[in-house]
């Protein structure tokens, strides 16, 4: 009666435990649903955060843990490194912020693979295939990210570092790391006998080719490498929880894995090229493409005085957000800015090219910031129709998703990638420090059109005072 009560006992135990993770994973699929709008996406983050919470302390509790100790010890630095990065890293470096992140999930599941396969005296093939997954894909997107990180944050350059021979070294790392995989699954230390040189082995490839798929790949494409790099640390994530027969491990990664991809996907739309040729063109390097600024025609500088009697005349206004917005953190004067043209009875909305300011959603979560309503907020396909008949387009920081070349010239690295058509508009306005270009590289037609005017100088400081002869 007692080992059957024992074995009732479990079996209940473990049923309870299926059902609260399934309940952590509905959290998780309502968060990451509600992440796809600006007016729901906080509330997601905090149902995904309440879902994670609970898998974690259910995890906790079920694993019969004696000591608690060093687990504090990782809550309270991780806790810490958190706190830090919400409260101290700049919106302009949230691109790096997020590869280091992807980075640290990589290790972390690499570092469970290798315990598992280090630890168990015994293993069947069912356990080593995603042993060998986490491993490699855990490593590869460690690394992966760090470069990443690198690249967008400036410490090595952001340009493609192009080798000759560079494809069939991948080839061979991918054909060791097969090798390495069918020792490790199918021979089971046939080769190699010592379990350890399996592993180390694994990881120094992974290490090696996360390095070497990444650097090739110029900082114009880093953010379609970190949606990628972000998909890979779900799929370890998910191999991670096959390895320990974690439930909502697996859930949790497979969201991630997943998502990651179509992120990846739409970015890739948005730049009009297949994910192949982001990884392997080496495009995104300074290059000189084009005509010099003396062929391409006359810039046509404006002051804040004359920009303001323009603006004062307009009907509509279409304001086109970038990096250079984000750098100069000029989004609260933008939005004081659209609420005075407002009540001088002009139309204003925002369009914001999907891949705007090196990440998806930048733009939105910074005018989100400023309190800009969500209903202002336009896409390319939805402000392009109408733009011809826009008085005046403000483009603040924006480069090569306004570049004329991607429709124009056929010789263009960007060619036929969607750009906000803001050259048709009747009159726009460039804020820019200098005529320096963009991530991509390549010299901007559109600053001298005969309807472009360049407002020179820091964004907040150029908005802040056409706020302040609206207010005079």
């Amino acid at each position: 009666m007692e080992i059957l009560n024992t074995i009732f006992s479990e079996a209940t135990n473990k049923a309870l435990v299926n059902v609260v993770y399934i309940l952590a994973s509905v959290l998780f699929i309502f968060g990451l649903k509600m992440l796809g709008s600006p007016e729901t996406a906080r509330k997601g983050n905090l149902v995904s955060a309440m879902g994670m919470l609970i898998a974690v302390v259910v995890t906790l509790l079920d694993q019969s843990i004696i000591d608690y100790k060093w687990i504090f010890v990782g809550l309270v630095l991780g806790s810490l490194v958190g706190v830090i990065a919400a409260t101290k890293v700049k919106m302009t470096a949230m691109p790096e912020m997020v590869a280091i992140f992807n980075g640290f999930g990589g290790i972390a599941s690499l570092l469970v693979g290798s315990s598992e396969y280090l630890l168990s005296a015994q293993h069947n093939t069912g356990i080593l295939v995603p042993i060998f997954l986490t491993v490699v894909i855990g490593g590869l997107t460690f690394t992966g990210s760090l470069i990443a990180y690198g690249k967008l944050s400036g410490t090595i350059t952001g340009n493609p570092v192009i080798y000759k021979g560079q494809q069939w070294i991948n080839g061979i790392l991918m054909a060791a790391l097969l090798f390495l995989g069918i020792e490790m699954i199918v021979l089971q230390g046939l080769l190699i006998t010592m379990d350890w040189q399996i592993l180390v082995a694994a990881v120094a490839l992974s290490f090696l080719l996360g390095v070497l798929i990444v650097i090739p790949i110029g900082g114009a494409d880093m953010p379609v490498v970190i949606a990628l790099l972000n998909s890979y640390s779900g799929l370890a994530a998910c191999a991670a929880g096959f390895v320990i027969l974690n439930n909502v491990l697996i859930v949790a990664g497979a969201l991630v894995g997943a998502s990651g991809l179509i992120l990846t996907n739409i970015m890739c739309k948005a730049m009009n090229r297949s994910l192949a040729n982001v990884l392997f063109s080496g495009f995104g390097s300074v290059i000189s493409v084009g005509s010099s600024s003396t062929e391409q025609g006359e810039v046509r500088p404006i002051n804040v005085a004359d920009a303001y009697l323009i603006l004062e005349a307009a009907s509509s206004v279409v304001i086109v957000p970038g990096y250079g917005m984000a750098v100069a953190q000029a989004q609260h004067s933008v939005r004081e800015l659209g609420e005075l043209l407002e009540e001088n009875g002009s139309e204003v909305q925002y369009a914001i090219h999907p891949v705007a300011g090196r990440m998806p959603g930048h733009m939105n979560v910074l005018l989100a910031e400023a309190n800009v309503s969500y209903d202002q907020l336009m896409e390319p396909d939805d402000i392009n129709p109408t733009i011809e008949t826009t008085d005046v387009c403000i483009v603040i920081g924006a480069n090569d998703v306004v570049n004329p070349a991607a429709r124009e010239d056929p010789q263009s690295p960007i060619y036929g990638m969607p750009i906000i058509n803001v050259d048709k508009a009747k009159t726009t306005f460039v804020l820019k420090r200098s005529m320096a270009p963009g991530f991509a590289g390549i010299e901007n037609p559109l600053f001298f059109k005969t309807n472009t005017r360049m407002l020179f100088g820091d964004a907040k400081d150029s908005i802040t005072s056409l706020v302040s002869e609206f207010k005079t």
